[in-house]
């Protein structure tokens, strides 16, 4: 039998001890204090350096409160329990405006594709160019031509309006020209304001003006060129487009104003004697680690192989083998449920992406900054990420749909995008399935 010999350059070839731990927490902890500068200098104004020093401070307070639940038992135990719900409650303060402001852009974005518009129904101010520049210049009783089109409209109307105003006087011309009608003064500037007007209206559109070209040329009635010429819509589509515009008009009404009270909360909560009290405790920590007795001569790999059991064990508790067909109508039903309270088939998801995020900061304490991160934990990742953000925008859509006394079309519309969220729900749970049941290489 072939004797094994440690790799060298695999850090957790030998026993991690907890001198790796103490570095760990003491890196996060500098960043979190770091992080906590620079969003005093820049001030929660919304400017992007306060939305990243804000990111900054959560993503150094969850590694903190991670592996002080994974690594616990080389810690004081009064300082960890107290230390985990503070640095989770400065985490999730922190969190909710970026949620909301994230689900409000995706339940809308939702609404554009669902409703089939080509800008969203509640906008004021017309796209440039396009059907909304020809839509535009139709109601305005202008015609969609180009820049082009407008001078000859224009000479169109000249020489109408000067058969029954001016006299008409011929010309020969040398080169063969037909005879040109001639106005008078008066009727000149009336026409000329006319054909400027018309002008001016036709710049409005976008200056390809292909669309009207193409509609002359099929002979195609002046008066009928602002005219949209794609098909009448289904009556489904029909009425999801009347109520997308007021659907999204609530949502963005309830989704701005919890918005600004998360960020009215945050404000708050950095400006509390609680908040106060956490970063004191994080800068002690960035100068001492309060280690047990014992772990001076522990091994963080068993701490961090039980992190690594625990996610299979959860998710071995899916139901993978649903969650493996692309379409899960059983669960698409049981979403369609009244009950206000969040959805019993996602808890356990969750749980799920709590768990790997533990085992992502165990493997950074293992291997340092530069942990190797495979492709299927990557992938798993980014799947129950997207399995949250649907799942989250699903309730906010059933919870607009429970808002008094607001219009059929609006409750259609809002029960077909709540609808929509949950078959995302469905896509994250299988592509999550597909992900973590494909073997890794080298392995059995």
């Amino acid at each position: 039998m072939a004797q094994q010999h440690l790799d060298p350059t695999d850090p957790t070839s030998g026993p991690v001890t907890a001198d790796a731990l103490a570095g760990y927490l003491r890196a996060q902890a500098t960043e979190f204090l770091r992080a906590l500068r620079q969003h005093r200098e820049t001030g929660a104004n919304g400017s992007e350096a306060s939305v990243d020093a804000g990111r900054a401070l959560r993503r150094s307070a969850r590694r903190i409160s991670g592996s002080l639940h994974t690594f616990q038992s080389l810690l004081d135990t009064d300082w960890s329990e107290s230390m985990r719900p503070e640095l989770a409650w400065v985490s999730g303060t922190l969190a909710m405006e970026h949620a909301c402001a994230t689900r409000l852009d995706r339940l809308l974005q939702a609404l554009h594709r669902l409703s089939g518009s080509t800008g969203f129904p509640t906008q004021s101010a017309p796209a440039v160019g396009g059907t909304a520049g020809v839509a535009t210049t139709s109601r305005s009783g202008t015609s969609a031509t180009g820049r082009g089109d407008a001078t000859t409209a224009g000479r169109t109307d000249t020489a109408t309006g000067s058969r029954t105003t001016s006299r008409r006087t011929d010309t020969a011309a040398a080169d063969g020209r037909t005879d040109t009608a001639t106005s008078s003064r008066a009727t000149g500037r009336r026409t000329d304001a006319a054909a400027g007007g018309r002008a001016a209206g036709a710049a409005r559109v976008d200056d390809g003006g292909a669309p009207a070209r193409a509609r002359s040329s099929v002979g195609e009635a002046p008066g009928e060129a602002g005219h949209p010429t794609h098909p009448a819509p289904t009556p489904d589509r029909g009425n999801l487009t009347v109520g997308a515009a007021k659907a999204g008009a609530l949502l963005d009404r309830q989704l701005t104003l919890a918005r600004t009270r998360a960020h009215s909360t945050a404000l708050q909560a950095l400006g509390s004697s609680r908040f106060h009290a956490v970063a004191d405790k994080v800068a002690v920590l960035a100068s001492e680690v309060p280690l047990t007795t014992t772990a001076d001569t522990a091994d963080l790999r068993p701490l961090a192989a039980a992190a690594e059991d625990r996610l299979a064990d959860a998710v071995t508790a899916l139901p993978l083998l649903t969650a493996g067909h692309p379409y899960n109508a059983e669960a698409l039903i049981h979403g369609l449920s009244p009950d206000p309270s969040p959805h019993p088939q996602d808890a356990p998801w969750h749980q799920v992406r709590l768990l790997l995020r533990l085992h992502r900061y165990a493997r950074e304490v293992l291997y340092g900054e530069n942990a190797p991160m495979g492709v299927r934990l990557l992938a798993a990742g980014d799947a129950l990420d997207r399995h949250r953000d649907a799942s989250e925008a699903a309730a906010a859509a059933a919870q607009a749909a429970r808002t008094p006394r607001i219009a059929p079309a609006t409750a259609y519309a809002l029960g077909v995008l709540h609808a929509d969220q949950r078959h995302e729900v469905e896509a994250a749970r299988y592509a999550f399935q597909r992900c973590w049941q494909k073997e890794v290489i080298g392995t059995s």
